[in-house]
């Protein structure tokens, strides 16, 4: 109990370290163990001479963030190999263009993570840390994860009632319920009835936060036109506004 109470009196970008270091050695789920060992070590051809992650990405940006982003989980040969979240794929590419465009990021691109990328008022989570096969969660193993994502949730002040960010934006539908399970776990209340997921979709959860929802940048939406640029940039502009006020 002791180390609890010190744990939570620490400065809250020490807590999330803390944490972060936790979820590294994280080993919950076998099946994503397998897989994203497996890929690091058999690696892909572009990418045979680089030395792959393979292990739970963590979050990262401002502790004080009034943006909070969450995704699904990492890609298989963009996380899973580069440690960071959205960085080193397509995904990625999309991600921080646009926060860049609406002033969340230092950069517009993302290959590695010592490329100098800094998040500005936000910070990137998922709804799991480790590459899935065929990018497909099994409800364990999304389950196993929550706990995290609501550790996080709590350092960055979300209390059921005010928090410190002003904005979610969940990327997908699997992101928007994962945040919103765990919102409820916090908040003692589930809402009712379930929102809808949709792009563009908005869901007031308290006087001051907003949960946006838009489709994953994934390439299945990017390259079919279901998402298009000036969509995902109308994301983070509507969300800029929100903060602002």
């Amino acid at each position: 109990m002791k180390r609890r109470i010190e744990e939570t009196q620490r400065p809250p970008l020490e807590q999330l370290q803390i944490l972060q270091h936790k979820i590294i050695r994280c080993r919950l789920c076998p099946r994503l163990v397998r897989w994203r060992e497996k890929v690091a070590r058999v690696k892909v051809a572009r990418f045979a001479d680089e030395d792959y992650w393979g292990k739970p990405v963590p979050s990262f940006g401002d502790a004080e963030a009034r943006l909070l982003i969450v995704g699904l989980a990492p890609a298989a040969h963009g996380g899973n190999r580069t440690g960071r979240m959205f960085t080193g794929d397509r995904s990625g590419d999309w991600l921080y263009h646009a926060l860049s465009r609406a002033g969340f990021a230092n950069q517009s691109s993302s290959i590695s993570r010592f490329d100098g990328l800094k998040l500005i008022d936000c910070y990137i989570t998922a709804s799991a840390r480790c590459a899935p096969p065929l990018n497909k969660l099994l409800p364990k193993e999304l389950s196993n994860c929550r706990p995290y994502l609501i550790q996080e949730m709590k350092i960055l002040e979300f209390d059921g009632s005010s928090s410190n960010p002003r904005v979610v934006v969940a990327l997908g539908k699997v992101a928007f319920d994962t945040f919103l399970k765990a919102f409820g776990e916090i908040a003692g209340r589930a809402l009712k009835p379930h929102p809808k997921f949709f792009h563009g979709a908005e869901v007031r959860l308290d006087r001051a936060l907003t949960l946006i929802a838009s489709f994953h940048p994934s390439q299945q939406n990017t390259f079919t036109g279901k998402l298009t640029e000036p969509m995902f940039n109308r994301i983070f502009a509507r969300a800029k506004r929100l903060i602002e006020g």
